[in-house]
């Protein structure tokens, strides 16, 4: 008989308190969308393997060309009406990551998939060329990572995010940036000449200073203090830089929110912003899973403080409420916030007024090429 453990790819929950290293979700459970489930058992052989003896999931780019990569939203709780995102799926592997769901429009799970099978779009800069350059485009702030963060490790050799970067900066066209990668450094030669013209600011993500409870949380993005010396590293080559606290997760990390904007002032960072967690669709059983393995003592406290902000509910989809929670302890979480950055000094996380005046149309693409 052969008690080779399954491959990693194989779709299902992970056996019973299986962590694999390296990564957020433990599971790999099927999307929404899927009209088959699959269920595991655990027959014993699992538990004689231990945790790096484990097959590890590797990470599978799969290149794919988009027809459009502008999207757009109207809704009245986001700051910027445009967006674009160079991959499909994260290999940060954030847990609490909002868009996990969005990999069961690809037939892929929110847990592992998302993580582990990315779409990398290929032709990003050359369609976003052919966007700008439409006769009747409308220049808006242009945010680069609201789904995905741009500078997630796959970055270094795609380049996607680094060739949209050149394309803006070619025809000044102002955007912003969030990440959580110190990644966001390589780029300096084209931001701090945007950040000249006021075209650029970037937003860095730190939601704890704690490297282990990090490590769990989102297993491949930088540490919290390599997030800190990036914002002084924009800061102090003249780019506009603020700092995210997102997600506050009750019980969890919430205790750092003011020790995180005091090393974020500290570095450079002069607007905050923070949210709360949400947990739309799959993600509600992902984070609970990852509670489990990862914080059994107060995963229950924790799911109780998240409903006592969403009205009952593991998430509530109010565009009111969904970023900031409801209730006496979303109230507490505010008022630590807005006391924190008075003592600082911190802007509103969109304070800054970036310039679309000096948009140039870029040269729709040409099978002749450029004579001049």
């Amino acid at each position: 008989m052969d008690d080779t453990p399954p491959p990693s790819s194989t779709r299902g929950p992970a056996p019973p308190g299986a962590r694999i290293k390296g990564r957020g979700a433990a599971s790999n459970p099927e999307g929404r969308f899927e009209s088959i489930r699959h269920q595991a058992e655990d027959d014993g052989w699992s538990h004689a393997l231990l945790d790096e003896e484990r097959p590890r999931p590797r990470t599978e780019v799969t290149e794919e060309r988009a027809r459009s990569v502008i999207s757009r939203n109207d809704s009245p709780d986001i700051d910027f009406s445009q967006a674009i995102n160079p991959y499909r799926g994260c290999e940060h592997g954030c847990i609490y990551c909002y868009a996990r769901p969005s990999h069961s429009y690809l037939n892929l799970s929110p847990g592992l998939d998302f993580e582990t099978k990315l779409r990398a779009k290929g032709n990003f800069a050359e369609v976003l060329r052919a966007e700008l350059a439409r006769p009747g485009y409308v220049v808006s702030p242009i945010n680069i990572g609201s789904n995905t963060d741009p500078y997630q490790p796959v970055e270094k050799r795609w380049r996607l995010t680094r060739a949209a970067l050149e394309l803006l900066a070619e025809c000044h066209h102002p955007c912003t940036l969030v990440t959580k990668n110190a990644l966001v450094e390589r780029d300096l030669d084209i931001l701090v000449p945007m950040a000249r013209e006021r075209l650029v600011q970037v937003f860095v993500s730190v939601n704890s200073l704690d490297n282990r409870l990090a490590a769990k949380l989102e297993p491949r993005a930088s540490a919290p203090h390599r997030r800190i010396q990036a914002i002084r590293a924009l800061a102090d080559a003249g780019v506009p830089v603020g700092v995210l606290v997102a997600p506050i997760i009750p019980a969890l990390n919430d205790r750092d929110m003011e020790a995180v904007l005091a090393q974020a002032f500290a570095a450079g960072a002069r607007c905050a912003g923070y949210t709360t967690l949400r947990l739309p669709h799959e993600l509600k059983a992902l984070f609970r899973e990852w509670l489990v393995l990862h914080a059994p003592q107060r995963a229950d406290h924790v799911m109780s403080l998240v409903q006592q902000m969403n009205g009952g509910l593991d998430y509530d989809s109010n565009f009111a409420t969904r970023m900031r929670g409801q209730g006496v302890f979303a109230e507490l979480l505010r008022r630590r916030f807005e006391l924190a950055c008075r003592k600082h000094g911190f802007g509103r996380a969109r304070e800054l007024q970036l310039d679309a005046s000096r948009f140039v149309p870029p040269r729709r693409p040409s099978p002749q090429g450029e004579l001049f």
